[in-house]
């Protein structure tokens, strides 16, 4: 006879699907970012100093997507039993504390390597500042909320469930 699914479980079964859902779609958009990045704009881009602009902005964006993507899976591993384990938690407190310091470090790379045209240098910073957003949202308050709430639930300035699980406690 099947076991039948309490409420609980369901819940379970429900959030398991939704942290898959969030560490592949992290993984995809990483892959995506990184292929139309090597396989269009690139190879449009007019010299190397634009090239490597481009890749200084996106290098800390892919780095902070994957670092989502594993999150979000380890999260899933460990639904109903603990948060995150003490290997992955000071792993991803080094994170929080190393990104902003990637962040500066492209920035200034970006300065250095300054594209030469407008255009060209706006599409670089919107990327950086991409990852800058995607790093608040995972490691200071979270901002991505869907479009119509969006205002109302940024002011609550909540944290994100990557903090919550490096601060809790075994």
């Amino acid at each position: 006879m099947a076991r039948r699914e309490t409420g609980s479980d369901l819940h379970w079964t429900v959030l398991r699907r939704r942290y898959l859902e969030l560490g592949t779609g992290e993984f995809i958009a990483a892959a995506v970012f990184a292929a139309v990045a090597a396989g269009v704009i690139s190879p449009r881009l007019g010299t190397q100093q634009d090239v490597l602009a481009l890749w200084c902005a996106l290098v800390p964006l892919l780095v902070i997507l994957v670092q989502a993507g594993v999150y979000w899976l380890l999260a899933r591993h460990g639904l109903g039993r603990e948060p995150m384990s003490t290997r992955a938690r000071a792993v991803y407190r080094a994170f929080r504390y190393g990104n902003p310091v990637m962040l500066i470090v492209a920035l200034v790379a970006i300065v250095v390597w300054r594209p030469t045209q407008f255009s060209i240098f706006a599409m670089v910073v919107a990327v950086w500042l991409f990852a800058a957003v995607e790093y608040v949202n995972y490691y200071v308050m979270r901002v991505a909320y869907p479009i119509q709430h969006w205002p109302r639930r940024v002011l609550r300035r909540r944290r994100p469930q990557l903090v919550r699980d490096l601060m809790s406690v075994r």
